[in-house]
C-alpha cells in the first residue's frame, strides 16, 4: 500500500489557507510559494482559478486576479495552454448598457498593458458620455459623468481591479479619497499624482506597472479641476 505523499497534504492545507486569506498581499505569497515549491503546484492553482471561475461562478476577488497573474507567467506549455482555453478572453465577464465591446480593454489588462489601457479608458468614457457622436471634445465635463451607465462604469472598474491585484480603478481610488476625508491634496499625494505639490507630467512621470501606488490608474487630468473626478466619485454606480 503507498503512503500518502506529505507533499499533497502540504499543498492541500495551504491551498486551504489561500481561499481563507484575505490580505491580498499574503494571497500573492501563498500562491508564489505554491507555484514555486511543488511540482503539482501550478496545476493545483490552475485547478482552483477553474473551480472558482466556472464551476462555483463566485463573485470575482483578488484572490482570481493573483492566481491569473502567476500562471500567466508560467513557462509550462500544459499550463498556458489551459489558460488560453478556459480563459482566452479573461477572467472577468463584460456587461454593457449601450454594448460597447469591452473586450480589447481586457486584452490590454490581461497584457498588462496599463497605458495604453489608460487611453483606451479614456476613450470609453468620452464614448459613454456621446461625445464620439455630439462632440469633436476628447475630454469629459462633470456634467457628463451621470451619463456614464452604471453596468459600464463598474465593467471598466472591475477590469482594473481584477489586472491589478485590486490595487487600480475608480472604487479603489474612492475608497482612498474617502479615506482623506475628501481632502484632495492628500489624495493626489497618496495616490502619486503630484510629487513635492507639484503635478507629475503626462506620460513619463506617471508609473505604468504594478508597483506603481496603490490608486495611481486609471488617470483623470486633475489640471482641469475636481468637479469631474468629484461627480464621478459621487455617481450612482458606487452606491447600488
Amino acid at each position: 500500500m503507498n503512503k500518502p505523499n506529505k507533499n499533497n497534504f502540504k499543498i492541500v492545507d495551504r491551498i486551504i489557507k489561500l481561499q481563507n486569506c484575505a490580505s491580498t498581499k499574503q494571497q500573492l505569497q501563498l500562491v508564489q510559494q505554491i507555484s514555486l515549491s511543488y511540482a503539482t503546484g501550478e496545476e493545483e492553482l490552475l485547478e482552483l482559478l477553474i473551480q472558482r471561475r466556472i464551476i462555483q461562478k463566485i463573485d470575482l476577488s483578488s484572490l482570481d486576479s493573483v492566481l491569473f497573474e502567476i500562471l500567466s507567467t508560467s513557462t509550462s506549455e500544459k499550463i498556458q495552454y489551459s489558460l488560453s482555453n478556459y480563459f482566452s478572453n479573461g477572467i472577468v465577464q463584460l456587461k454593457s448598457s449601450l454594448n460597447v465591446d469591452y473586450q480589447p480593454l481586457q486584452n490590454l489588462l490581461m497584457a498588462y498593458d496599463y497605458k495604453e489601457a489608460d487611453k483606451l479608458t479614456q476613450l470609453q468614457l468620452c464614448k459613454l458620455a456621446g461625445l464620439d457622436r455630439n462632440s469633436t471634445r476628447n475630454w469629459l465635463y462633470f456634467t457628463d459623468i451621470a451619463l456614464l451607465p452604471s453596468d459600464d462604469l463598474l465593467t471598466i472598474d472591475l477590469l482594473w481591479r481584477m489586472y491589478s491585484r485590486d490595487k487600480f480603478g475608480f472604487s479603489q481610488q474612492r475608497k482612498i479619497w474617502l479615506k482623506n476625508s475628501a481632502d484632495w491634496e492628500k489624495f493626489w499625494r497618496q495616490i502619486g499624482w503630484i510629487d513635492q505639490g507639484v503635478a507629475r507630467r503626462y506620460p513619463d512621470e506617471f508609473t505604468w506597472d504594478i508597483d506603481a501606488p496603490h490608486g495611481h490608474l486609471p488617470l483623470f487630468n486633475q489640471l482641469r479641476g475636481v468637479q469631474v473626478i468629484s461627480a464621478l466619485f459621487n455617481h450612482i454606480a458606487w452606491h447600488i
